[in-house]
């Protein structure tokens, strides 16, 4: 498939619908750049000069993830239905099938580490100079992680409170971290931090100097 055109028409719009025509696409899915405006001459017939445009398809991401995607699992030997939807530089990805616990993993690994390759692969030799976020997710596992992981923050501020002693939890993703880090920002008697390199990056909880 092509991936640009240049078309002419009496006016810059006409060269647009034309171009569209050709690449068999809606204006959403293509960038406009008007090579000349055109003008209608004398008369609208001495020195008419028509109008000029090139257009350049946008990238499809959802299309190239979900390609990955479909060959992926079909090596794991996963049927499930991919969902997608695009808002704004976000790509949100959900799977549904029957065998979701596979591709989530030991907390969440496998899905995280499906979710960084599929981010790698729609974000490749981008020249729009956009960078697409990926979010990946199944049987709304994030939410839930989520939330568990809130209720643990909590859960330990309080001993932390109640024994005058640190707490440091067992290493973490940087976005398992952040959640920690977040559901405690505003307590007023502990504070965190994260000590230790990467994978084995862990957060410390805290009482306030």
């Amino acid at each position: 498939m092509r991936k640009w055109v240049e078309a002419t028409g009496k006016t810059v719009e006409n060269a647009i619908e034309n171009g569209l025509r050709e690449l068999g696409v809606t204006r959403d899915k293509v960038t406009v750049d008007i090579v000349e405006s055109g003008n209608k001459g004398v008369f609208g017939l001495l020195g008419a000069k028509p109008a000029k445009v090139k257009l350049t398809l946008k990238k499809d991401y959802g299309a190239i993830a979900k390609t990955f995607l479909r060959e992926v699992l079909d090596k794991m030997g996963i049927m499930c239905e991919i969902q997608m939807k695009e808002e704004d530089d976000v790509l949100k990805i959900n799977l549904a099938g029957p065998r979701m616990g596979a591709l989530i993993g030991h907390r969440g690994e496998t899905l995280d580490s499906l979710q960084y390759l599929v981010s790698l692969v729609v974000n490749k030799e981008n020249s729009e100079n956009e960078f697409k976020k990926v979010l990946l997710d199944t049987q709304n596992y994030r939410q839930k992680r989520e939330d568990t992981l809130v209720r643990l923050a909590n859960r330990l501020a309080y001993k932390v409170k109640r024994y005058n002693k640190s707490i440091t939890l067992e290493p973490m993703n940087p976005y398992e971290r952040r959640i920690i880090h977040a559901a405690l920002q505003n307590h007023p008697e502990v504070t965190t931090y994260s000590i230790g390199e990467e994978p084995y990056r862990k957060v410390v909880i805290d009482l306030k100097k």
